[in-house]
């Protein structure tokens, strides 16, 4: 199993009515005579698990006196051979075979093996590894690399990470403490801290003391080892962090990034999706969809060919895009949006201004729109440069002191982009997400993915807030506003979410099992319900369920029917329905990636929704959402902008963004 232990996730299992002797005469007739069918020795090897090749292995030498891996070799060739041959050893030998070829030369592979695998499988791989080579792998590793990153490396070959799961709160508080202590709040850094806490406690244990390490560092364990530590030492750390937290998502980036330009990087492609067939390779074409909107399968079969190519996809078990023929772009962005609880705090790139003094500013924005000329400089330095706090404090002020609007000025002074956005600045963010809503449902047809992004992405409060500031400003309810624009099933999930999705969002992450199986149940019943049935059926639960709960009943619904509710949704509904029902059913993505999706829609800018996140997430979590934006689009957030954008609202833009990565 997966570091993070759990359930059987792999796509490789044991075949049914398994017949070794039979297996082992198949394959000797597959490669008997002239030529090989390569079809055949395939479609056998993949569809069997690892321990049942170590029977077709004996049973081979056994009825024909030759072994079953020469003969492989022998006959098949280039990157097929290696990875049909490799699939034919026991996970130990396979990784003990991936370190000493490429012992000395990829310090990556021996960082992604020894930071992914649990104790047990260290300990088998350091018996492979004296058993295949004579050689102790623990003094291969201190001849072959140095300094601490020979240190960290030494101390995971030990396989002594704690595995109870037990907790204890206060080594959580005094761990992250000495994690501070050893980086930040030092000049230097203490590395054998580092190397004992993240080499040594238990996976739960690490996850709580880097959500302590964020709030004592205000910055997230990632970033202070990239501030503090360099090299291969800093790469084998991220690595081990990026495992505690999540060992799918690890190995998805890193399957990406295998597959991702010119080129494969072929042994680490075989190296993954061998060692992963039968552990976690199901979350990990998940994870891969999910942060990259395109399916590991589809991936695997543009940049590979042939018998390769066909053994790498039955690995890989299944197609999950998602994003191609079926999902329209509204529901692209909206499916990214789960997943509140973020693995890092959020961190605006806006904050209040020092030194701050109203009235200064009220007088230093009405000289720079008076007279002949505006003064746009003036007006985007003092804009952009205050928490939105403080520019209600200058709107007041300005009437206070000189009897005009602030935002009538601001209106006749400035055009195009440049006066939507500072105007979107200086509403409080209840007044812009009204106006927002409200410029996503006037004119003719309905911006349904920014119903949906504001929607689900506010607060109890700000949910509430937006309900007050709607009527205020243009007299209706919004929930009336919702019913006039939109119809039928989908106008029935806005106004539920209206009103309940904000409780869901600040609900308290408990689980009822008693519940989630009723659940299971209910939608089970649903699928075989008549559409309007299905859809309200639906309805009651998605919109009304705390995001734990809900990824608890579609684990158990995956257990009890074998089917994925996603594809339900995706076969059984249709239109605004179908992409709602994706963006509430899926909560397993950060709201930071959502964002960092929504600003590319293909060919030329979609202002209206730059302008809209820059806004709203400056004060929330905008830094979080440049580094989500620069892992997936391999562009700073600040080179898109760049790129993308002109004169003074780009300046505007690029102050919000605070800053590149």
């Amino acid at each position: 199993l997966s570091m993070q232990g759990g359930v059987f996730r792999g796509t490789i299992t044991d075949a049914p009515d398994f017949d070794p002797t039979a297996d082992a005469e198949a394959l000797y007739s597959a490669m008997k005579g002239i030529g090989s069918d390569k079809e055949a020795i395939l479609d056998l090897v993949t569809s069997r698990s690892n321990a049942q090749r170590q029977e077709i292995i004996a049973a081979y030498k056994s009825n024909f006196g030759q072994d079953l891996i020469d003969d492989l070799k022998y006959e098949l060739t280039g990157k097929f051979e290696r990875l049909i041959v490799s699939l034919m050893r026991t996970p130990a030998y396979h990784d003990a075979k991936e370190i000493h070829d490429g012992a000395g030369t990829n310090e990556r592979c021996l960082i992604e093996v020894l930071a992914s695998r649990n104790n047990k499988q260290i300990h088998d791989m350091v018996a492979a590894y004296k058993d295949a080579y004579g050689r102790d792998l623990e003094e291969d590793v201190i001849a072959d690399t140095s300094g601490h990153f020979k240190k960290m490396l030494v101390v995971l070959l030990q396989g002594t990470r704690d595995e109870s799961g037990v907790v204890d709160a206060d080594l959580v508080q005094q761990d992250a403490q000495d994690l501070y202590a050893a980086g930040e709040e030092q000049w230097g850094t203490d590395e054998a801290k580092f190397i004992m806490i993240l080499g040594n406690r238990s996976v739960t244990h690490l996850r709580m003391v880097f959500d302590e390490y964020e709030k004592i560092a205000e910055m997230s364990i990632e970033d202070s080892i990239k501030n503090e530590l360099s090299g291969d030492f800093e790469r084998l750390m991220l690595a081990v962090v990026q495992c505690i937290r999540s060992v799918p998502m690890f190995f998805a980036k890193r399957l990406y990034k295998s597959m991702k330009g010119l080129g494969t990087a072929d042994n680490t492609l075989i190296r993954i999706m061998i060692s992963r067939s039968e552990i976690d390779m199901l979350d990990i074409r998940e994870c891969f969809r999910l942060r990259y909107e395109k399916s590991l399968y589809n991936m695997i079969k543009d940049d590979t060919s042939g018998d390769y190519k066909r053994t790498l996809l039955n690995l890989c078990g299944g197609d999950d895009d998602l994003a191609g023929e079926f999902f329209p772009e509204a529901a692209q962005i909206a499916y990214k949006m789960w997943e509140l609880s973020a693995m890092t705090r959020l961190r605006p790139t806006v904050r209040p201004a020092p030194n701050f003094d109203p009235a200064a500013d009220a007088q230093a924005l009405r000289k720079a729109m008076k007279g002949f000329g505006t003064d746009e400089d003036a007006i985007i330095d003092i804009v952009a440069w205050r928490s939105n706090a403080q520019r209600q404090e200058i709107r007041q002020a300005f009437k206070s002191l000189l009897g005009r609007d602030l935002m009538k000025d601001l209106k006749s002074e400035l055009s195009k982009n440049l006066e939507r956005l500072i105007i979107g600045l200086m509403l409080t963010p209840a007044e812009f997400d009204a106006k927002m809503m409200r410029k996503a449902m006037e004119g003719a047809g309905t911006d349904e993915h920014a119903l949906i992004e504001i929607l689900v992405t506010r607060s109890n409060q700000e949910i509430h807030a937006m309900n007050a500031a709607y009527q205020g400003a243009y007299k209706k309810s919004l929930e009336d506003a919702i019913q006039s624009d939109t119809s039928g099933h989908f106008c029935r999930i806005l106004v539920s979410l209206v009103q309940v999705m904000s409780v869901i969002i600040m609900r308290t992450h408990t689980v009822c099992n008693f519940h989630a199986h009723s659940q299971v149940a209910e939608l089970a019943d649903a699928c075989n319900a008549d559409s309007d049935d299905m859809v309200m059926k639906f309805m009651s639960i998605l919109c009304t369920r705390s995001f734990p709960h809900l990824r608890k009943v579609f684990q158990e619904f995956v257990k009890c029917s074998n089917k994925d509710i996603e594809q339900i949704i995706k076969k059984e509904m249709s239109g605004d329905v179908k992409n709602a029902f994706y963006a509430i059913g899926n909560n397993y993505f950060s709201l930071q990636t959502l964002f960092s999706f929504t600003f590319k829609f293909g060919l030329g800018t979609d202002d209206r929704a730059l302008i809209r996140i820059m806004v709203s997430r400056s004060e929330i979590d905008l830094f979080n959402i440049r580094k989500e934006f620069k892992e997936t689009h391999d562009a700073s957030l600040h080179e898109f902008i760049q790129g993308d954008t002109s004169g003074d609202y780009r300046k505007t833009l690029l102050i919000l963004c605070g800053g590149e990565d």
